[in-house]
């Protein structure tokens, strides 16, 4: 019987907590286990494997990343909403550097995190079609935006931008060289 209190959703809670404050490398069954006071056997009431979680954590995470972009860009239209969602992206990264480093970066064979990533993308997607692309252009735009952003994130989050300039000034650059240049390379 599941321990009174414990149910999946706390276990992601627990797990996200861990995650938060040591590292996806500290995401253990065993880890998460001690935090929500429970012997590892039991988290299987509630959770088939590590892998289980796993996917139960990209979901969370991929929806969360979702409504943080789906927020930054509501209301607005074109170039702006592009800026928006590029910078709601690196906002996320930076706040969440833990949790981003765990969102799935390829696609995932459970049907549960591949639903939650198609969100994002068609987030992605209504946004650049507001710039005037459609079709094979939007997926193209899509992944230029995130190998951008991602590799972007990924430096700054790690410490890899070490040089006295401002990384401010250097994200304002990327999303402007961005946003004129998925709409400029478009076969018009």
């Amino acid at each position: 019987m599941p321990r009174a209190g414990l149910s999946r959703d706390a276990v992601v809670d627990a797990a996200l907590a861990l995650v938060d404050s040591e590292g996806p490398a500290a995401l253990t069954l065993a880890a998460v286990a001690a935090r929500t006071g429970v012997a590892t056997p039991s988290l299987y009431k509630h959770v088939g494997s590590l892998t289980d979680l796993r996917n139960l954590l990209a979901v969370r995470l991929l929806d969360e990343f979702t409504a943080a972009a789906t927020t930054a860009v509501l209301g607005l239209s074109g170039d702006t909403a592009l800026e928006a969602l590029m910078r709601a992206y690196h906002r996320y990264a930076m706040t969440h550097p833990h949790r981003y480093a765990l969102l799935p970066q390829a696609p995932d064979p459970d049907p549960a995190v591949t639903a939650a990533a198609d969100r994002f993308v068609e987030v992605c997607f209504a946004v650049l079609r507001g710039c005037g692309l459609a079709d094979d252009e939007l997926v193209h735009a899509t992944r230029i935006a995130r190998a951008a952003m991602h590799g972007f994130a990924v430096l700054h989050t790690s410490g890899g931008f070490g040089l006295p300039q401002s990384v401010d000034a250097t994200l304002d650059r990327l999303i402007a060289t961005v946003v004129h240049g998925v709409t400029a390379a478009a076969p018009h």
